[in-house]
C-alpha cells in the first residue's frame, strides 16, 4: 500500500520548500497531501487543504483573519483548524504520517497540532528551533525533531539534503510495520523509574514478565510521569507500580525533573491498581551553571554528583515531611486498591547504608511523616529492607498483583 505523508506549513511563505519536500516524498515511493497554515498570504504552490479550509474549520473565515492578521489570534484558529482536518484524516486512514517545517512561530503551530495525534503515528518537525530546550513542542509526544541548521528560507544545495533527510524519516517511520498493540486480557503495568532504582525496575519487569504482564518504564523527571498518566487515560496502562517520585520532590523543591500538579492523581482518580512507592525522595536534582560547583543553599548538606552539571543535594527531614504532605494531598482521592509501601534502609541507592547521601535522622523523621500523614484509607506496609532489595521488590510486585486480581474479580 502507498503511504501518504502530510505536509503541514505555511505555504505562503514556505512554498518552495514544501514543494521540493513533497518531490523528495514521491522519488520515495510515497505519495503527499498539503495543508496550508498560511494567513497572511496565499500558496504558490497546489495545495491539497488550502489555508481557506484550515480557517474555516477553526471557527473563523480566512479574510476576516486577515483584516487583523495579529499572531496570536490567528495561530489559535489555524491550529485548532489543522488539528481537526489531521485527526479525520488520520481516522479515516488517508495519511501515514506528517512532517512540518518551521521556524519559531511555524514550530510552535505544527508541534501544537502533533502534540493532538496518537502515539506511534509518524511526526516530523524540521525545525530552526530543534537545537535547543525542545521541551515546550516535543510535550509528551514522540515528535522526532531535526534541526534544519539553515533558515528555511529558500532552496540551496545544504538545504536541499536536510529536505531529503527529512523526507526519508517520516517515510521510513510511515513504512514501519509495528503496531502498538496490547493482550487484553492481561494489564499493562506502567512503572516509573530513577537511575537511583533502576536494578529494582530491571527486577520488577522479570517479575511481572513471569506473571504474563507487559510493563512500560518511565523515567520519572517530569515528561515521563506525564506520558504515563496520559497513557492511562487512553486506556494503554490499566495498573502501576509508581516506584520513583523523584519529580514530585522536584517539583517542590525547584529541581530540574519537576512534575506537574496532576502527578501521582490520576490512577486514584480512574481507579487504577496502584502500588506507590516514595523511591528517589531523599535528593533534589539541581541544574549547574558550572560543573561540579555548589551553590550557597547546598554547602550545609550531604550531596553527590548525578553527572558533571546535575548536583543532587540531600532532602532535608523539613523538606521530606513536606514531600510526605504533597503525597497525602495527591492520594487524597486513590480508592481502596493502592497500596504505599515504604523501603525503611534506604528509598534509593543514594541513602542505602554506605550510599553517599545515608542521613538515618532525616529518614525517620521522613518515616514517620508517612505514618502519620498517609491518608487512612490507605494500606501501608513497611519493610526493612531497601528499595532495590530482592525482597522489596518481590512483595511490591505480590501486593500489585494481588490488586491487580481484586479489582479484575470485582468487575467481574
Amino acid at each position: 500500500m502507498t503511504k501518504t505523508i502530510a505536509i503541514l506549513a505555511t505555504l505562503d511563505t514556505k512554498g518552495a520548500e514544501c514543494d521540493y519536500l513533497r518531490e523528495e516524498i514521491e522519488r520515495l515511493g510515497a505519495s503527499a497531501l498539503t495543508i496550508d497554515m498560511g494567513v497572511v498570504g496565499d500558496s504558490a504552490i497546489a495545495t491539497d487543504v488550502s489555508n481557506t479550509e484550515v480557517a474555516d474549520r477553526g471557527g473563523t473565515e480566512l479574510a476576516k483573519l486577515r483584516q487583523d492578521p495579529t499572531r496570536d489570534v490567528a495561530a489559535e484558529v489555524m491550529i485548532c483548524g489543522a488539528r481537526e482536518i489531521v485527526l479525520e484524516l488520520i481516522s479515516q486512514g488517508k495519511i501515514h504520517g506528517i512532517i512540518s517545517l518551521g521556524g519559531t512561530q511555524g514550530t510552535n503551530n505544527c508541534c501544537q497540532v502533533m502534540q493532538a495525534l496518537p502515539y506511534g503515528f509518524p511526526k516530523v518537525m524540521l525545525s530552526t528551533m530543534a537545537s535547543g530546550d525542545t521541551s515546550g513542542y516535543v510535550g509528551i509526544k514522540d515528535i522526532t525533531m531535526m534541526f534544519s541548521v539553515s533558515d528555511i528560507l529558500g532552496l540551496n544545495p545544504f538545504f536541499r539534503r536536510m529536505l531529503g533527510n527529512a523526507a526519508g524519516a517520516v517515510v521510513g517511520m510511515a513504512d514501519a510495520s509495528v503496531d502498538i498493540s496490547f493482550d487484553a486480557s492481561k494489564p499493562v503495568i506502567g512503572i516509573t523509574n530513577l537511575g537511583v532504582l533502576t536494578q529494582g525496575t530491571m527486577k520488577a519487569m522479570e517479575l511481572l514478565a513471569e506473571r504474563g504482564y507487559e510493563t512500560i518504564v518511565f523515567h520519572a523527571v517530569g515528561p515521563g510521569g506525564r506520558a504515563m498518566e496520559q497513557l492511562m487515560r487512553d486506556g494503554f496502562i490499566t495498573a502501576v507500580f509508581d516506584y520513583a517520585l523523584g519529580d514530585i520532590t522536584d517539583a517542590l523543591f525547584g529541581g530540574i525533573r519537576a512534575a506537574d500538579e496532576k502527578r501521582l492523581t490520576v490512577a486514584g482518580e480512574l481507579g487504577l491498581p496502584q502500588v506507590v512507592v516514595p523511591g528517589g525522595v531523599d535528593h533534589i536534582g539541581i541544574i549547574l551553571d558550572e560543573p561540579h560547583s555548589v551553590p550557597e543553599a547546598y554547602k550545609d548538606r550531604l550531596y553527590s554528583y548525578h553527572n558533571p552539571v546535575i548536583l543532587v543535594p540531600r532532602t532535608t527531614g523539613p523538606e521530606l515531611v513536606r514531600m510526605m504532605e504533597e503525597i497525602r494531598d495527591r492520594l487524597a482521592n486513590a480508592k481502596s486498591n493502592t497500596v504505599f509501601m515504604l523501603p525503611k534502609n534506604g528509598i534509593s541507592s543514594y541513602s542505602v547504608a554506605g550510599g553517599v547521601l545515608r542521613d538515618e535522622e532525616s529518614d525517620a523523621i521522613f518515616h514517620q511523616a508517612v505514618r502519620d500523614l498517609l491518608p487512612p484509607h490507605i494500606p501501608l506496609i513497611e519493610m526493612d529492607a531497601a528499595a532495590e532489595d530482592t525482597v522489596f521488590v518481590e512483595r511490591a510486585v505480590e501486593e500489585l498483583v494481588k490488586l491487580i486480581e481484586n479489582n479484575k474479580a470485582n468487575v467481574a
